[in-house]
């Protein structure tokens, strides 16, 4: 198994995880355009060549940072990727010296079990207000609000 950071060779892998889950209802779908303009932002876990799970760190301002798009591939569900990967974000918001991580999510048991608490949408005005406003989901979006303190 490989953490790294996602290359351009992994957008077409990426945007299928995410758009697989989003068919679901489970995570909000990502325009191939979108992921292109973030690759920076996106780290994958790669296990024989194969990606096996992807999300992104989204830094929002000087003190807050997202975990976004966060998927596993089916076949690797419940083997402990997903909390690697947010670990592993969690390490790079530290070494960017941001003090709180947030995400919004449909699975909160899960963000919980890494460490995350339940918190209100409005405690995130930074989000709200300048990413949240253009969903098409607004304003009766149904995820939850997860953050931790680092």
């Amino acid at each position: 198994m490989l953490i790294r950071k996602a290359k351009i060779s992994d957008v077409e892998d990426i945007h299928s995880l995410i758009n697989h889950y989003a068919a679901e209802g489970q995570m909000l779908a990502r325009a191939r355009t979108t992921l292109y303009e973030g690759i920076r932002e996106f780290s994958v876990v790669e296990i024989d060549g194969k990606l096996a799970a992807a999300g992104s760190l989204h830094v929002l301002w000087s003190d807050l940072a997202e975990i976004r798009a966060l998927a596993v591939a089916p076949e690797y569900i419940r083997q402990g990727l997903g909390k690697r990967l947010v670990q592993a974000f969690l390490d790079e918001a530290r070494e960017l010296e941001l003090p709180q991580v947030f995400a919004l999510t449909y699975k909160p048991e899960f963000f919980m079990k890494c460490g995350f608490r339940l918190i209100k949408k409005e405690d995130l005005p930074q989000k709200v207000w300048k990413e949240c406003v253009n969903c098409p989901q607004f304003p009766n979006c149904e995820e939850s609000a997860m953050i931790i303190d680092l």
